[in-house]
């Protein structure tokens, strides 16, 4: 095997495959919580100073270099909510995100114990609130559905025909679906949304 070869296969032998041209890589966990009518999700809602203030969302952040998404997940959650990742019983993974601006958006789901729970301090720096939700509420509940296009816009002097396609290519258009629920005044909605509809589905 020549020299290139085996550098090749060092790189891709065993290796996860990500998201080709992925810029970055974010985890949530998506925290399940025991109560006496049944289980509910929890929820934060973002401190009002930090970009989408006000939005709902799970606890989660960016992953840092060799960081997993279930290390990255309970790392955040603990920074954001004070919840030790302890208290937190792992319960695999969902189906992640590819959001259209070139990032992953990794779940975790995970059980709190009801002393994670009691160790609660949401930080007000990132979270203004966090709140519970009934798991069965989005099992029997059917969110709003919007949707909006995602528009090529190629520029004018791109090289047609230097890679041999006329002017009129047909360029690959797209559709993003946005579920919404409403739960006591509150929205849960976006990418949120598609991991709690991905959850209450099974």
């Amino acid at each position: 095997m020549s020299g290139e070869l085996r550098r090749l296969a060092r790189r891709f032998q065993d290796r996860e495959p990500g998201l080709l041209g992925a810029s970055r890589s974010y985890a949530v966990l998506c925290p399940l919580i025991e109560a006496e009518d049944g289980l509910r999700l929890l929820f934060e809602v973002r401190a009002p100073q930090l970009r989408q203030g006000g939005e709902v969302c799970f606890p989660g952040g960016e992953m840092e270099p060799g960081e997993s998404p279930r290390d990255c997940a309970l790392r955040e959650t603990e920074e954001e909510l004070s919840i030790p990742r302890r208290e937190v019983a792992l319960l695999g993974t969902p189906d992640f995100i590819c959001n259209q601006r070139g990032f992953l958006l990794r779940p975790v789901l995970g059980l709190v114990s009801p002393a994670g729970l009691a160790a609660m301090r949401p930080s007000p720096a990132e979270v203004a609130e966090a709140f519970t939700v009934p798991l069965a509420f989005f099992r029997e509940t059917e969110p709003e559905i919007w949707r909006y296009d995602l528009v090529p816009q190629v520029p004018e002097d791109f090289p047609y025909s230097a890679v041999g396609v006329p002017r009129d290519y047909p360029w690959a258009r797209g559709q993003v679906e946005v579920p919404i629920w409403r739960y006591e005044g509150r929205a849960v909605w976006g990418m949120t949304a598609r991991l709690v509809r991905e959850i209450a589905k099974a």
